[in-house]
């Protein structure tokens, strides 16, 4: 599925909160006349969005998959959008399941605000080194303690694997995609944050893997906002979805 994560406060259900999986299941309770919870692959923050998140449930419908993604479409809001649907192994679990996470996130790096696609990009006016940004990045590569990018107060399990992650200028564009086996909440956002600091120039390249070893959130550099970061894909080895 894709979705526009503004006005969302994040995939995972809140109650009294609008979220993806509570639209994501009310719209799946109103074909199938019943309540019905689902698993997503990512629990997006508040504010991002996703043009490859993958959620999974069971249902005695006899709707085939060609089915699911007109049906739930007709049941979604605009900002929700089912792509396609398929029937996998009972043993499936859409985050459990996976194999990894890739995330994108995109900066308008020049003077002028944009006008379109603004709400999917974050505005950084000062002049930003993609280079040295990349060539920071390369040392969060691999299995780490990501304690001092973590998005929460956590204490342990705060070790994960980033398997690539790149830093490139596209015009007007800088983007940061960065796969991993799974990531800590906020954490992409984290590294984005300091890595335009490295890009602006008042931090060096090689501080990053400094305040990685600190495992001190303190050491790193400000949240980037939300809108400028999306899940592009989910992996899940041989089963292709």
């Amino acid at each position: 599925m894709e979705y526009d994560g503004a006005g969302f406060a994040g995939f995972q259900r809140q109650r009294g909160r609008p979220t993806i999986q509570g639209e994501i299941e009310r719209a799946i309770g109103e074909i199938v006349g019943r309540p019905v919870r689902v698993a997503g692959a990512g629990r997006t923050d508040a504010g991002v969005h996703a043009t490859g998140q993958v959620a999974s449930f069971t249902t005695e419908s006899r709707l085939g998959p060609d089915e699911w993604p007109r049906a739930l479409n007709a049941h979604l809001p605009p900002t929700i959008a089912v792509v396609r649907a398929s029937v996998v192994p009972d043993d499936f679990h859409a985050r459990y399941s996976a194999r990894s996470r890739e995330y994108r996130y995109t900066i308008v790096n020049r003077r002028a605000r944009p006008a379109i696609g603004r709400q999917y990009r974050w505005h950084v006016p000062q002049p930003l080194d993609a280079e040295a940004m990349h060539a920071a990045l390369q040392s969060l590569v691999g299995k780490h303690d990501f304690a001092a990018f973590a998005g929460d107060a956590r204490r342990h399990a705060t070790v994960r694997t980033i398997l690539a992650a790149s830093c490139a200028r596209q015009g007007d564009e800088v983007v940061v995609d960065v796969a991993a086996d799974a990531f800590l909440p906020h954490m992409v956002r984290n590294v984005v944050g300091t890595l335009v600091q490295i890009g602006k120039g008042c931090l060096e390249a090689s501080e990053l893997a400094t305040i990685l070893a600190s495992c001190d959130r303190s050491r790193a550099a400000a949240t980037a906002p939300p809108h400028g970061l999306c899940l592009v894909r989910v992996n899940y080895g041989d089963l292709h979805l």
